[in-house]
């Protein structure tokens, strides 16, 4: 059975995406933890991070990093942060954050569920950001 992610990354379910490229996506938390809350996610599932090959996990953390080089463009804040739980969603996902204290990273704390309209002003935001950075 397909993971959630996997049903985002095939239209199935709606996505607000700010990167897409043959090996994962990034698209933005719908109970983010803060404004502009990006999941890095493998197009293949992957329930574990350990379980990804070393050139995949390359391949997602730079792009982490250049999301959260975007993000400290567009957001005011102090640091970027980067999680990887998996207990959510059993696909590998790199939480990428803007953040201004350690109290972001409280994962019981988000917002409540976003639509896709409320994720698009944070997710405009990444991809001017990200296209800057080009």
């Amino acid at each position: 059975m397909a993971t959630l992610f996997t049903k985002i990354i095939n239209g199935e379910i709606p996505g607000t995406f700010v990167h897409q490229d043959d090996k994962c996506v990034a698209l933005l938390d719908v109970a983010p933890m803060t404004e502009g809350h990006v999941m890095v996610v493998p197009r293949d599932e992957i329930s574990h991070w350990i379980d990804a090959d070393a050139e995949l996990l390359a391949h997602l953390t730079a792009v982490a990093k250049r999301i959260g080089e975007a993000q400290k463009a567009a957001f005011d804040c102090e640091r970027i942060g980067l999680l990887i739980v998996g207990y959510e969603v059993p696909h590998m996902h790199i939480h990428v954050l803007p953040t201004n204290s350690m109290e972001d990273f409280d994962i019981s704390d988000r917002a409540p569920m976003q639509t896709p309209e409320q994720l698009e002003a944070p997710a405009e935001k990444i991809r001017q950001a990200l296209s800057e950075l080009s």
